[in-house]
C-alpha cells in the first residue's frame, strides 16, 4: 500500500460532511418550520374546507361558490410589490421587513382558524366565507414574505439547502392539514379539528420571533435599472413624491412584464401565457369537489384521510420525482405534452368510480392514477415556468406565472358545484376531463413557435 492511498478516501469523507453540514445552519433548519408554517393553510381553505362544509350538510353549489377562496393564492402578484418594498408600521422596525410580515401574516391566519373553529356553517356561512377569504390572504402574503426571505437569508450555496427543508415542512404540513385534520374530526368534531390547526400556527410564529433579519443588499445590475428610470423621469415634468411613486411602479412592477413580450414577441409570449393558464385548469376544478364527492359517494373520513390525503401525498411525490428524472432524460417538451394529455384523461377514473361506489380499490386505483400523473405534471411545469423566466426579473416573471397558471382554474372552480348538482358524479369528471383540451392543442402549437426546450434564459449561461 502506498502512502497516497489512505488520502483519497478522507477526501471522500471530508467532502460529504462538508457537503451534510450546510442543512445544520440554523436558517436551513429554520426553513423546516417556516415551511410548515407556509403549508398548513392550504388545505385548511382548500380540500378539508370542502370535506367540512360537506360534512355538515352545505350544498355543493355553495361549496363551489366557496372555493373561491383560494383564488388569493392565484393574485398574490398583485400586492407582492407591496410586501418586497413596504416595510410594515411599528411591526417594522422591531422585527425588519421581511419579519414583520412573515408575523403579520401568521397571526392572520391563526385568528382566522380559529374564527372557522368557532363558527357554524349550517347557520352563519357568510361568517365562515369571511373567515376562510381572512386565512386564504394571510397565507398567501405568508408564501410571498417567507420566498423572500429564504432568498435572502442564506448565501447561494446554501440556497438548495434551503429549498429542501422547506418543501419537506410544506409536505409535512399538508399530511397534518389533510390526513390530520380528517382523523381529528372523525374522532372528535370539526371544532377541535380547525382548533387543532390554528395552534399548529405557532411553530411558524415561534420561529420568526427566533430567527435573525437577512442582511440585504442592493446589487450593481440593480442600481443601474433603477438609474435608468430616474434618468427617464428626470425629463419629465413629475416632481417629488409623484416621481418617486411613478419610479416604483416603472422598476417593480412594469420592467419584467416588457421584457417577457419584448423577449418573445407579442403573439408567442400571448401564446405561452395562454397554455400556462389552461395546463393546469383540468386538475382544478376537479379537485374543489374531490373530498364532497368522496363523502358523497359513501367514503369515511377516516378512509379519505389515510388514502386520498396521506397514501395521495405519498404518490404526488412519486410522481413528481418521476417527473423530475424524465425531464432530465427526455426533456421539456415531450414530457409537457405528455402530462397535458395524461393529467386530464385520469380525471376520468372518477366517473369509473362513481359508478361502482364507495369501493376501497376504485379509490387506490383513481388516486395512484391521478396523483402519479398530476405530480409529475407539477414537476415538468415548474422546470418550464423556471425556463422561461429572465434571472433579473426571476421573483415578479415567476410570480405571473405561478398566479396565472391556478387562477382561471380556480375562477371556474367556483361553479362545480352546480355542473356536479346538475350532471351528477359521473359526467362531471368527464366534463372536468375536457377542460383539458385547450392545454394539449396550445402544447402542441409551442413545439413550433416556442419550443420548450430551446428557450434562452437572459442572465444565465447555457
Amino acid at each position: 500500500m502506498t502512502k497516497g492511498h489512505p488520502a483519497a478516501p478522507a477526501s471522500d469523507q471530508q467532502q460529504t460532511y462538508t457537503g451534510l453540514r450546510v442543512y445544520l445552519h440554523p436558517r436551513v433548519i429554520g426553513m423546516v418550520f417556516l415551511g410548515f408554517s407556509a403549508g398548513l393553510p392550504l388545505l385548511l381553505v382548500g380540500g378539508t374546507f370542502t370535506a367540512w362544509l360537506k360534512d355538515l350538510g352545505v350544498g355543493l353549489t355553495a361549496i363551489g361558490f366557496l372555493s373561491w377562496v383560494g383564488i388569493a393564492h392565484s393574485i398574490k402578484v398583485v400586492w407582492a410589490p407591496l410586501v418586497d418594498r413596504l416595510t410594515l408600521p411599528i411591526l417594522g422596525p422591531v422585527f425588519g421587513r421581511r419579519r414583520s410580515w412573515m408575523l403579520l401574516a401568521q397571526l392572520t391566519v391563526a385568528v382566522a382558524l380559529a374564527g372557522i373553529a368557532l363558527s357554524d356553517p349550517t347557520e352563519h356561512l357568510w361568517l365562515v366565507a369571511i373567515w376562510a377569504i381572512l386565512a386564504a390572504f394571510g397565507s398567501a402574503t405568508q408564501d410571498v414574505a417567507i420566498d423572500a426571505y429564504r432568498v435572502e437569508a442564506v448565501a447561494r450555496h446554501r440556497q438548495a439547502a434551503m429549498a429542501a427543508t422547506y418543501v419537506f415542512g410544506y409536505r409535512v404540513a399538508l399530511l397534518a392539514a389533510g390526513a390530520g385534520a380528517l382523523h381529528i374530526a372523525a374522532w372528535g368534531n370539526w371544532t377541535l379539528s380547525y382548533a387543532v390547526m390554528a395552534l399548529l400556527m405557532g411553530i411558524g410564529i415561534t420561529t420568526t420571533l427566533i430567527i435573525r433579519e437577512p442582511e440585504v443588499g442592493v446589487s450593481r445590475d440593480t442600481h443601474k435599472l433603477e438609474q435608468r428610470v430616474v434618468d427617464y423621469l428626470a425629463r419629465t415634468k413629475d416632481q417629488g413624491t409623484r416621481r418617486r411613486i411613478t419610479a416604483w411602479l416603472i422598476g417593480a412592477v412594469i420592467c419584467p412584464f416588457a421584457e417577457f413580450f419584448k423577449r418573445f414577441g407579442l403573439p408567442v409570449a400571448i401564446l405561452i401565457l395562454l397554455f400556462i393558464a389552461t395546463f393546469r385548469v383540468s386538475d382544478i376544478v376537479m379537485g374543489v369537489m374531490a373530498n364532497p364527492f368522496y363523502l358523497d359517494i359513501g367514503f369515511s373520513k377516516e378512509q379519505i384521510a389515510n388514502i386520498a390525503a396521506a397514501f395521495g401525498l405519498a404518490m404526488t411525490l412519486f410522481g413528481a420525482a418521476v417527473g423530475g428524472i424524465l425531464v432530465s432524460r427526455l426533456g421539456i417538451a415531450p414530457m409537457l405534452i405528455a402530462t397535458a394529455i395524461l393529467a386530464p384523461l385520469t380525471n376520468l377514473t372518477f366517473s369509473w368510480l362513481a359508478t361502482i361506489g364507495p369501493e376501497i380499490y376504485g379509490l387506490i386505483a383513481a388516486i395512484v392514477a391521478d396523483n402519479v400523473t398530476g405530480g409529475m405534471a407539477i414537476a415538468v411545469f415548474i422546470a418550464y415556468l423556471s425556463s422561461l423566466t429572465n434571472t433579473a426579473y426571476t421573483a415578479t416573471q415567476y410570480a405571473l406565472f405561478s398566479s396565472l397558471m391556478t387562477l382561471p382554474g380556480q375562477f371556474l372552480g367556483g361553479f362545480t358545484g352546480i355542473v356536479a348538482d346538475n350532471v351528477g358524479w359521473v359526467h362531471f369528471f368527464m366534463i372536468s376531463a375536457a377542460a383539458g383540451m385547450p392545454a394539449i392543442l396550445l402544447a402542441i402549437l409551442l413545439l413550433k413557435w416556442a419550443h420548450p426546450d430551446r428557450i434562452s434564459q437572459p442572465g444565465k449561461s447555457e
